[in-house]
C-alpha cells in the first residue's frame, strides 16, 4: 500500500505532517511533500489517522 494525494485538494494546512512527520513535511514553501510514500505496518495506524484528519480529505491509502 501507499500514500497518495490529490494535489487539487491539498492546501498544505500541516495536520498530516503533526500526525507523522516522519512521513509528511510541509516545508518553507508551504508545499507539502510526502517523504516516504510506503504505508507499512509500522506507521499504518498513523497514516490512517492522516487520512482521517485531513481538512480537505486529499490523503488516501492506494493498494
Amino acid at each position: 500500500m501507499r500514500i497518495d494525494v490529490d494535489w487539487e485538494l491539498c492546501e498544505s494546512n500541516a495536520v498530516c505532517m503533526g500526525i507523522l512527520p516522519e512521513v509528511f513535511q510541509v516545508g518553507d514553501d508551504d508545499m507539502l511533500t510526502v517523504l516516504n510514500p510506503e504505508v507499512t505496518p509500522e506507521n499504518e495506524h498513523q497514516v490512517r489517522e492522516a487520512v482521517r484528519q485531513c481538512p480537505r480529505q486529499a490523503i488516501s491509502i492506494v493498494d
